[in-house]
């Protein structure tokens, strides 16, 4: 609860008003990106499915050819509907796994709890609440197994572009080499495509974003009235720099809890998310500057989306 009070009024108190984006994902926004998921224009999760539903097996090859005995480790896995194929081809090849999905969403935790291993018969499944690097930290000290680390969906397009390499190097540090990390990629692609993605008709991306105001309202006892924010994607094409904002529509000033207000000009933003694209060339140099060797590409059928094997050497 402090945590997130003092993340929230430093956000807003900011000088380019800003919220964390890993709020996003209460019980409710879970439920609501889960519609994202499924919304037509949303590409994303329909290019990683198609790597994922047609070559898992190829997927599990390389795994193996590298890990013997390893950890399975899923930072943010959403409902697993992706990593599901590559955890029930493990499981049909017999590989000797666990899998470990971290996520800051108790609520998703307990749910692959409870159906992964229906789903999958014979799966070892031990999730972790809470901050990724912590999480590994504490993983690193139960287990001392190989590990491969899915970052999917393409959750490092929520980092900012220049920071990435210290992400990565940070991850490094929780691994030791010969460790494998595959990580999902947006490619850059025709900016229309990309800018619908995130302004979806049915207005799906709107309600998510505006329910971290909501959250914080009954989290924090604010007082944000949600209609007079407007949702406002926009895309630069050369930096492949996708964000969103929430724009107040009038002048205004909003009650976070007891500790007093904030105030809103008239169109003044709220930076809500980053969604990077990158260029292939852009994520293998990324892999070399952070200490890993690129060992494989897997690409969906229209080369839209890119998962990329890494290994710490």
């Amino acid at each position: 609860m402090n945590e997130f009070f003092d993340d929230i009024w430093r956000g807003l108190n900011a000088s380019q008003k800003y919220l964390p984006s890993k709020y996003f994902y209460d019980e409710a926004g879970d439920a609501i990106f889960r519609e994202i998921m499924e919304c037509p224009e949303y590409y994303l999760t329909r290019c990683e499915l198609d790597i994922f539903s047609t070559q898992s097996n190829d997927l599990v090859d390389s795994i193996i050819h590298y890990l013997q005995f390893f950890d399975v480790i899923e930072l943010g896995p959403g409902d697993g509907s992706k990593s599901v194929y590559l955890l029930d081809a493990l499981v049909k090849q017999n590989a000797d796994f666990t899998y470990y999905p971290l996520d800051i969403s108790k609520n998703i935790i307990t749910n692959l709890h409870k159906e992964l291993p229906v789903a999958i018969p014979g799966l070892r499944i031990h999730g972790l609440n809470g901050d990724y690097f912590n999480m590994l930290g504490q993983l690193k000290e139960v287990s001392g197994r190989n590990k491969i680390v899915l970052f999917l969906g393409s959750n490092i397009g929520n980092i900012p572009f220049d920071e990435t390499v210290d992400f990565f190097k940070a991850l490094r540090n929780q691994l030791t080499p010969g460790d494998l990390i595959l990580t999902g990629f947006d490619l850059k692609k025709d900016p229309a495509v990309i800018l619908a993605a995130y302004n979806d008709k049915a207005g799906i991306t709107r309600r998510f974003n505006l329910n971290l105001l909501q959250r914080i309202n009954n989290t924090l006892d604010a007082d944000f009235d949600l209609s007079q924010f407007e949702h406002v994607p926009a895309y630069n094409e050369e930096t492949g720099s996708c964000r969103s904002y929430l724009k107040s529509r009038k002048d205004q000033h909003v009650r976070i809890s007891e500790a007093g207000r904030v105030h809103f000009k008239e169109g003044e933003q709220i930076f809500m998310e980053i969604s990077q694209k990158y260029t292939v060339e852009q994520t293998n140099e990324m892999a070399r500057a952070s200490g890993f060797t690129v060992v494989q590409h897997f690409y969906d059928s229209r080369k839209w989306f890119l998962d990329a094997l890494w290994q710490y050497r």
